[in-house]
Protein backbone atom coordinates (compact mmCIF):
# COMPACT_ATOMS: atom_id res chain seq x y z
CA UNK A 1 0.00 0.00 0.00
CA UNK A 2 1.46 3.15 -0.49
CA UNK A 3 0.41 5.44 3.14
CA UNK A 4 0.53 9.34 3.54
CA UNK A 5 0.83 9.60 7.36
CA UNK A 6 0.53 13.72 8.74
CA UNK A 7 2.88 13.95 11.91
CA UNK A 8 3.92 16.70 12.81
CA UNK A 9 6.49 15.42 15.02
CA UNK A 10 7.83 13.20 12.68
CA UNK A 11 12.08 12.99 14.13
CA UNK A 12 14.80 13.81 11.82
CA UNK A 13 16.92 11.13 11.93
CA UNK A 14 19.86 12.38 14.68
CA UNK A 15 16.85 13.42 16.67
CA UNK A 16 15.91 12.49 19.82
CA UNK A 17 12.67 11.81 21.50
CA UNK A 18 9.79 9.70 20.64
CA UNK A 19 10.40 7.42 17.29
CA UNK A 20 7.62 5.69 17.02
CA UNK A 21 6.70 6.80 13.51
CA UNK A 22 10.23 6.59 12.28
CA UNK A 23 10.36 3.05 13.08
CA UNK A 24 6.68 2.32 12.09
CA UNK A 25 7.49 3.54 8.73
CA UNK A 26 11.15 1.71 8.15
CA UNK A 27 9.01 -1.75 9.12
CA UNK A 28 6.35 -0.87 6.93
CA UNK A 29 8.59 -0.25 3.41
CA UNK A 30 10.51 -3.52 5.03
CA UNK A 31 7.20 -5.35 4.19
CA UNK A 32 6.92 -4.04 0.71
CA UNK A 33 4.69 -0.38 1.48
CA UNK A 34 5.49 3.04 0.12
CA UNK A 35 5.49 5.94 2.86
CA UNK A 36 5.12 9.81 2.78
CA UNK A 37 5.62 11.71 5.60
CA UNK A 38 4.46 15.45 6.02
CA UNK A 39 6.01 16.57 8.95
CA UNK A 40 7.06 19.96 10.21
CA UNK A 41 10.39 21.78 10.60
CA UNK A 42 10.53 22.31 14.17
CA UNK A 43 11.65 19.65 17.24
CA UNK A 44 8.12 19.32 19.76
CA UNK A 45 10.59 20.55 22.36
CA UNK A 46 12.42 22.92 20.13
CA UNK A 47 11.90 26.70 19.22
CA UNK A 48 14.18 26.97 15.99
CA UNK A 49 14.24 25.51 12.44
CA UNK A 50 17.39 23.93 11.25
CA UNK A 51 19.60 26.23 8.88
CA UNK A 52 18.47 24.21 6.04
CA UNK A 53 14.78 25.14 6.87
CA UNK A 54 15.56 28.77 7.38
CA UNK A 55 13.24 30.98 4.85
CA UNK A 56 11.76 27.81 3.55
CA UNK A 57 7.97 26.69 3.95
CA UNK A 58 8.48 23.44 2.09
CA UNK A 59 11.53 21.09 1.31
CA UNK A 60 10.94 17.46 0.38
CA UNK A 61 13.64 15.33 1.30
CA UNK A 62 14.53 11.65 1.81
CA UNK A 63 15.28 9.88 5.87
CA UNK A 64 16.34 6.72 4.81
CA UNK A 65 13.38 5.15 2.47
CA UNK A 66 10.72 7.32 3.41
CA UNK A 67 9.83 10.14 1.39
CA UNK A 68 9.37 13.40 3.53
CA UNK A 69 7.52 16.28 3.09
CA UNK A 70 9.08 18.99 5.67
CA UNK A 71 6.70 22.25 6.25
CA UNK A 72 6.38 25.33 8.14
CA UNK A 73 5.96 25.62 11.59
CA UNK A 74 6.13 29.21 13.37
CA UNK A 75 9.31 29.62 15.55
CA UNK A 76 7.19 31.01 18.24
CA UNK A 77 6.02 27.41 19.25
CA UNK A 78 7.48 26.70 22.68
CA UNK A 79 7.52 30.35 23.78
CA UNK A 80 4.55 30.69 25.30
CA UNK A 81 0.67 29.48 25.34
CA UNK A 82 0.12 31.50 22.60
CA UNK A 83 2.99 30.58 20.61
CA UNK A 84 2.19 27.06 20.72
CA UNK A 85 -0.92 27.54 19.50
CA UNK A 86 0.23 29.49 16.10
CA UNK A 87 2.78 26.54 16.35
CA UNK A 88 -0.13 24.24 15.83
CA UNK A 89 -2.05 26.38 13.37
CA UNK A 90 0.49 27.16 11.20
CA UNK A 91 1.41 23.68 10.69
CA UNK A 92 -2.21 22.90 9.93
CA UNK A 93 -2.27 25.41 7.22
CA UNK A 94 1.41 24.36 5.84
CA UNK A 95 0.60 20.80 6.10
CA UNK A 96 -2.94 21.14 4.05
CA UNK A 97 -1.61 22.82 1.14
CA UNK A 98 1.24 20.04 1.15
CA UNK A 99 -0.44 17.09 1.46
CA UNK A 100 -2.61 18.41 -1.60
CA UNK A 101 -0.08 20.07 -3.68
CA UNK A 102 2.98 18.88 -3.10
CA UNK A 103 1.89 14.84 -2.37
CA UNK A 104 0.74 13.80 -5.90
CA UNK A 105 0.74 10.10 -5.82
CA UNK A 106 -2.34 8.05 -5.25
CA UNK A 107 -2.31 7.19 -1.92
CA UNK A 108 -4.56 4.05 -0.09
CA UNK A 109 -5.09 6.20 2.84
CA UNK A 110 -4.02 8.93 5.04
CA UNK A 111 -2.99 8.50 8.45
CA UNK A 112 -3.13 11.47 11.47
CA UNK A 113 -1.24 11.21 14.55
CA UNK A 114 -2.61 13.43 17.06
CA UNK A 115 -1.52 15.55 19.07
CA UNK A 116 -1.76 18.17 17.95
CA UNK A 117 -5.43 17.97 17.95
CA UNK A 118 -5.58 20.45 14.70
CA UNK A 119 -3.91 18.57 12.18
CA UNK A 120 -7.05 16.33 12.28
CA UNK A 121 -8.27 19.46 10.20
CA UNK A 122 -5.59 18.83 7.52
CA UNK A 123 -6.37 15.12 7.43
CA UNK A 124 -9.68 15.31 6.86
CA UNK A 125 -9.25 18.04 4.29
CA UNK A 126 -6.97 15.89 2.03
CA UNK A 127 -8.64 12.94 2.68
CA UNK A 128 -11.62 14.67 1.11
CA UNK A 129 -9.99 16.00 -1.78
CA UNK A 130 -8.04 13.06 -2.75
CA UNK A 131 -10.68 10.55 -1.89
CA UNK A 132 -9.35 8.16 0.12
CA UNK A 133 -10.13 7.22 3.94
CA UNK A 134 -8.94 9.12 6.95
CA UNK A 135 -7.06 7.25 9.56
CA UNK A 136 -6.96 9.10 12.86
CA UNK A 137 -4.47 8.24 15.64
CA UNK A 138 -5.17 9.02 19.39
CA UNK A 139 -1.61 9.33 21.02
CA UNK A 140 -2.98 11.19 23.77
CA UNK A 141 -6.12 12.36 25.28
CA UNK A 142 -6.50 15.88 24.14
CA UNK A 143 -7.63 18.91 25.14
CA UNK A 144 -8.05 16.59 28.14
CA UNK A 145 -4.37 16.98 28.39
CA UNK A 146 -4.05 20.17 28.15
CA UNK A 147 -6.83 21.47 30.65
CA UNK A 148 -5.43 18.50 33.33
CA UNK A 149 -1.62 20.54 32.94
CA UNK A 150 -3.35 23.97 33.00
CA UNK A 151 -2.11 24.82 29.61
CA UNK A 152 -5.85 25.35 28.43
CA UNK A 153 -7.51 27.60 30.23
CA UNK A 154 -9.24 29.73 28.37
CA UNK A 155 -13.22 28.31 28.35
CA UNK A 156 -14.07 29.11 25.05
CA UNK A 157 -10.91 27.47 23.33
CA UNK A 158 -11.73 24.76 25.44
CA UNK A 159 -14.92 24.82 24.19
CA UNK A 160 -13.72 25.02 20.46
CA UNK A 161 -11.22 21.99 21.43
CA UNK A 162 -14.40 19.84 22.39
CA UNK A 163 -16.07 20.54 19.17
CA UNK A 164 -13.26 19.68 16.96
CA UNK A 165 -12.27 16.91 18.95
CA UNK A 166 -16.20 15.54 18.57
CA UNK A 167 -15.86 16.90 14.62
CA UNK A 168 -12.67 14.15 13.61
CA UNK A 169 -13.78 11.70 15.27
CA UNK A 170 -16.82 11.67 13.26
CA UNK A 171 -15.40 12.01 10.06
CA UNK A 172 -12.30 9.43 10.39
CA UNK A 173 -13.07 6.27 9.03
CA UNK A 174 -10.70 4.26 12.02
CA UNK A 175 -9.15 5.92 15.48
CA UNK A 176 -6.39 3.74 16.87
CA UNK A 177 -5.90 4.61 20.19
CA UNK A 178 -2.60 3.65 21.94
CA UNK A 179 -4.08 2.67 25.38
CA UNK A 180 -7.04 0.69 26.69
CA UNK A 181 -8.27 3.04 28.43
CA UNK A 182 -8.55 5.64 25.47
CA UNK A 183 -10.83 3.47 24.02
CA UNK A 184 -12.90 2.92 27.14
CA UNK A 185 -12.78 7.24 27.15
CA UNK A 186 -13.71 7.25 23.52
CA UNK A 187 -16.92 4.60 23.97
CA UNK A 188 -17.85 5.54 27.22
CA UNK A 189 -17.71 9.38 27.78
CA UNK A 190 -17.38 10.41 24.10
CA UNK A 191 -19.76 7.89 22.34
CA UNK A 192 -17.78 6.79 20.26
CA UNK A 193 -18.72 2.94 18.09
CA UNK A 194 -16.34 0.42 19.47
CA UNK A 195 -16.37 -0.91 15.94
CA UNK A 196 -14.68 2.34 14.99
CA UNK A 197 -11.53 1.83 17.42
CA UNK A 198 -8.33 -0.03 16.96
CA UNK A 199 -5.58 -0.87 19.65
CA UNK A 200 -1.91 -0.41 18.48
CA UNK A 201 0.15 0.92 21.38
CA UNK A 202 3.67 2.15 21.42
CA UNK A 203 6.53 -0.59 21.44
CA UNK A 204 9.71 -1.13 21.57
CA UNK A 205 12.33 -1.41 18.49
CA UNK A 206 14.39 -4.21 19.43
CA UNK A 207 16.83 -4.13 16.61
CA UNK A 208 19.35 -0.89 18.62
CA UNK A 209 18.74 -2.28 21.86
CA UNK A 210 19.53 -6.20 21.52
CA UNK A 211 22.83 -4.90 19.35
CA UNK A 212 23.97 -2.80 22.29
CA UNK A 213 22.54 -5.78 25.08
CA UNK A 214 25.42 -7.84 23.36
CA UNK A 215 28.20 -5.31 22.90
CA UNK A 216 27.78 -2.49 24.98
CA UNK A 217 30.38 -1.57 27.72
CA UNK A 218 28.21 0.10 30.20
CA UNK A 219 31.29 -0.23 33.02
CA UNK A 220 33.68 1.66 30.57
CA UNK A 221 30.64 4.10 29.86
CA UNK A 222 29.39 4.84 33.55
CA UNK A 223 33.53 5.52 34.28
CA UNK A 224 33.37 7.98 31.31
CA UNK A 225 30.68 9.65 32.71
CA UNK A 226 31.81 9.64 36.54
CA UNK A 227 28.86 7.44 37.76
CA UNK A 228 31.31 4.77 39.82
CA UNK A 229 29.26 3.86 43.09
CA UNK A 230 26.24 5.86 41.88
CA UNK A 231 22.91 4.21 41.95
CA UNK A 232 21.75 5.89 38.69
CA UNK A 233 18.42 6.77 37.72
CA UNK A 234 17.39 8.30 34.27
CA UNK A 235 15.04 9.79 33.31
CA UNK A 236 14.46 10.23 29.44
CA UNK A 237 12.40 12.33 27.47
CA UNK A 238 10.34 16.56 27.62
CA UNK A 239 11.15 18.64 30.22
CA UNK A 240 7.53 20.12 30.39
CA UNK A 241 4.55 21.43 32.64
CA UNK A 242 2.98 17.77 32.40
CA UNK A 243 6.38 16.45 33.41
CA UNK A 244 6.85 18.90 36.43
CA UNK A 245 10.61 17.51 36.55
CA UNK A 246 10.32 19.44 40.52
CA UNK A 247 9.06 16.09 42.12
CA UNK A 248 12.88 14.95 41.07
CA UNK A 249 14.20 17.52 43.27
CA UNK A 250 11.99 16.76 46.13
CA UNK A 251 12.93 12.84 46.20
CA UNK A 252 16.85 13.56 45.97
CA UNK A 253 16.62 16.08 48.75
CA UNK A 254 15.72 13.08 50.53
CA UNK A 255 18.24 10.45 49.39
CA UNK A 256 21.46 12.88 49.50
CA UNK A 257 23.11 11.03 52.18
CA UNK A 258 22.86 7.99 49.04
CA UNK A 259 24.16 6.99 45.98
CA UNK A 260 21.39 8.07 44.48
CA UNK A 261 22.48 9.95 41.24
CA UNK A 262 18.94 11.28 39.21
CA UNK A 263 20.21 11.88 35.63
CA UNK A 264 17.48 14.24 33.07
CA UNK A 265 18.14 13.78 29.54
CA UNK A 266 16.32 16.25 27.23
CA UNK A 267 14.71 19.46 26.57
CA UNK A 268 11.47 21.30 27.02
CA UNK A 269 9.88 24.45 27.77
CA UNK A 270 10.65 23.95 31.79
CA UNK A 271 14.22 23.45 31.53
CA UNK A 272 15.62 26.41 31.99
CA UNK A 273 13.65 26.90 35.22
CA UNK A 274 14.44 23.47 36.41
CA UNK A 275 18.59 24.04 35.84
CA UNK A 276 17.90 27.28 37.80
CA UNK A 277 15.78 25.64 40.26
CA UNK A 278 18.40 23.05 41.07
CA UNK A 279 21.13 25.61 41.54
CA UNK A 280 18.81 27.77 44.24
CA UNK A 281 17.91 24.69 45.63
CA UNK A 282 21.51 23.55 45.68
CA UNK A 283 20.85 19.92 44.76
CA UNK A 284 24.40 18.27 43.86
CA UNK A 285 22.55 14.46 43.06
CA UNK A 286 20.76 15.47 40.53
CA UNK A 287 22.41 15.73 36.82
CA UNK A 288 21.37 17.57 33.77
CA UNK A 289 22.23 16.46 30.17
CA UNK A 290 21.22 17.76 26.86
CA UNK A 291 19.40 15.18 24.74
CA UNK A 292 20.96 12.75 22.47
CA UNK A 293 19.65 10.46 19.36
CA UNK A 294 17.67 7.93 20.36
CA UNK A 295 20.73 5.45 18.67
CA UNK A 296 22.46 7.20 21.59
CA UNK A 297 20.17 7.34 24.37
CA UNK A 298 19.98 3.82 24.47
CA UNK A 299 23.82 3.85 26.11
CA UNK A 300 22.69 6.05 28.69
CA UNK A 301 19.81 3.85 29.73
CA UNK A 302 21.75 0.57 29.20
CA UNK A 303 24.86 2.17 31.85
CA UNK A 304 21.77 3.27 34.60
CA UNK A 305 20.21 1.05 37.21
CA UNK A 306 16.38 2.61 36.76
CA UNK A 307 14.93 4.31 34.38
CA UNK A 308 12.13 6.80 35.11
CA UNK A 309 9.35 7.39 33.77
CA UNK A 310 7.40 11.18 35.36
CA UNK A 311 4.50 12.71 34.91
CA UNK A 312 2.36 15.07 36.55
CA UNK A 313 -0.30 13.89 39.34
CA UNK A 314 -3.31 14.11 36.96
CA UNK A 315 -6.49 11.96 36.17
CA UNK A 316 -5.82 12.52 32.49
CA UNK A 317 -2.04 10.79 32.86
CA UNK A 318 -3.85 7.82 34.15
CA UNK A 319 -4.83 6.78 30.47
CA UNK A 320 -1.38 6.85 29.08
CA UNK A 321 1.60 4.36 28.51
CA UNK A 322 4.46 6.86 28.32
CA UNK A 323 6.71 5.95 25.47
CA UNK A 324 10.31 5.87 26.85
CA UNK A 325 8.79 2.97 29.31
CA UNK A 326 9.34 0.37 26.64
CA UNK A 327 12.50 1.78 26.00
CA UNK A 328 13.87 1.44 29.16
CA UNK A 329 12.42 -2.24 29.08
CA UNK A 330 13.62 -3.22 26.29
CA UNK A 331 17.19 -2.38 27.59
CA UNK A 332 16.64 -5.18 30.37
CA UNK A 333 16.20 -2.03 33.04
CA UNK A 334 13.37 -1.98 35.83
CA UNK A 335 11.34 1.02 35.69
CA UNK A 336 10.47 3.38 38.33
CA UNK A 337 6.74 4.12 37.29
CA UNK A 338 5.97 8.01 38.28
CA UNK A 339 2.71 7.52 36.60
CA UNK A 340 -0.73 6.23 38.25
CA UNK A 341 -3.32 4.44 36.15
CA UNK A 342 -2.60 2.00 32.98
CA UNK A 343 0.67 2.62 33.05
CA UNK A 344 0.98 1.41 36.47
CA UNK A 345 -0.85 -1.51 35.89
CA UNK A 346 1.94 -2.07 33.40
CA UNK A 347 4.98 -2.00 35.60
CA UNK A 348 2.95 -4.01 38.40
CA UNK A 349 1.75 -6.82 35.59
CA UNK A 350 5.35 -7.40 34.16
CA UNK A 351 7.01 -7.09 37.20
CA UNK A 352 9.25 -4.98 35.84
CA UNK A 353 10.27 -2.33 38.48
CA UNK A 354 7.85 -0.55 40.89
CA UNK A 355 5.60 2.24 41.35
CA UNK A 356 5.72 5.59 43.10
CA UNK A 357 3.15 8.07 43.59
CA UNK A 358 4.18 10.86 41.29
CA UNK A 359 4.55 13.92 43.44
CA UNK A 360 5.08 11.96 46.65
CA UNK A 361 8.63 12.50 47.61
CA UNK A 362 8.62 10.17 50.84
CA UNK A 363 7.65 7.19 47.86
CA UNK A 364 10.48 8.04 45.99
CA UNK A 365 12.46 7.90 48.92
CA UNK A 366 10.98 4.26 50.04
CA UNK A 367 10.90 2.64 47.01
CA UNK A 368 14.43 3.40 45.74
CA UNK A 369 15.96 2.81 49.30
CA UNK A 370 14.20 -1.03 48.90
CA UNK A 371 16.67 -1.14 45.56
CA UNK A 372 20.21 -0.32 47.45
CA UNK A 373 19.17 -2.31 50.31
CA UNK A 374 18.36 -5.34 47.59
CA UNK A 375 20.82 -5.07 44.38
CA UNK A 376 19.38 -8.32 43.20
CA UNK A 377 16.15 -7.52 42.23
CA UNK A 378 17.60 -4.96 39.12
CA UNK A 379 18.59 -7.77 37.31
CA UNK A 380 15.00 -10.03 37.73
CA UNK A 381 12.90 -6.78 37.11
CA UNK A 382 14.86 -5.82 34.02
CA UNK A 383 14.38 -9.32 32.55
CA UNK A 384 11.00 -9.46 33.68
CA UNK A 385 10.16 -6.29 31.65
CA UNK A 386 12.52 -7.56 28.57
CA UNK A 387 10.42 -10.53 28.27
CA UNK A 388 6.95 -8.96 28.94
CA UNK A 389 7.65 -6.51 25.57
CA UNK A 390 9.43 -8.22 24.12
CA UNK A 391 5.95 -10.77 23.88
CA UNK A 392 3.62 -7.92 23.63
CA UNK A 393 4.72 -4.66 22.25
CA UNK A 394 7.49 -5.58 19.50
CA UNK A 395 7.11 -2.82 17.41
CA UNK A 396 7.75 -4.60 13.84
CA UNK A 397 5.17 -6.84 14.99
CA UNK A 398 2.73 -4.29 15.94
CA UNK A 399 3.23 -2.62 12.49
CA UNK A 400 1.76 -5.20 10.76
CA UNK A 401 -0.74 -5.37 12.70
CA UNK A 402 -1.82 -1.89 12.26
CA UNK A 403 -1.16 -2.15 8.25
CA UNK A 404 -3.49 -5.38 8.44
CA UNK A 405 -6.34 -3.74 10.85
CA UNK A 406 -6.59 -0.75 8.20
CA UNK A 407 -6.42 -3.54 5.42
CA UNK A 408 -9.68 -5.29 6.95
CA UNK A 409 -11.12 -2.23 8.28
CA UNK A 410 -11.48 0.12 5.56
CA UNK A 411 -9.44 -0.93 2.47
CA UNK A 412 -10.94 -4.15 1.49
CA UNK A 413 -14.59 -3.20 2.71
Amino acid sequence: MNILLIHQYFLEDDDPGGSRFNEMAANWIDQGHTVTVVAGMVHYNGSKKRPEYKSRLFRKKKQGKVNVVRTHVSESYNSNFLGRLWGYFSFMFSSTFAGIFLCKEKYDFILVTSPPLFIGISGYIISRIKRIPFIFEVRDLWPESAIDTQVLTNSWVIKMAFSLEKFIYKKAHLINVLTPAFKKSLVNDKNIDAEKIIFIPNGADFRLSEKLLASFDAKGFRKKMKWENRFVVTYVGAHGVANHLEQVFDAAELLKETSVLFVLIGMGMQKPFLIEEKKRRKITNVEFLDPVPKSEVFQYILASDMGASILKKADTFKTIYSNKTFDYMSCKKPVLMAIDGVSKELVEDSKSGSYVEPENADHYKEVIVQYLKNPSRLAEEGNNGYAFVKENFDREILSSKYIQLIGEKVINQ
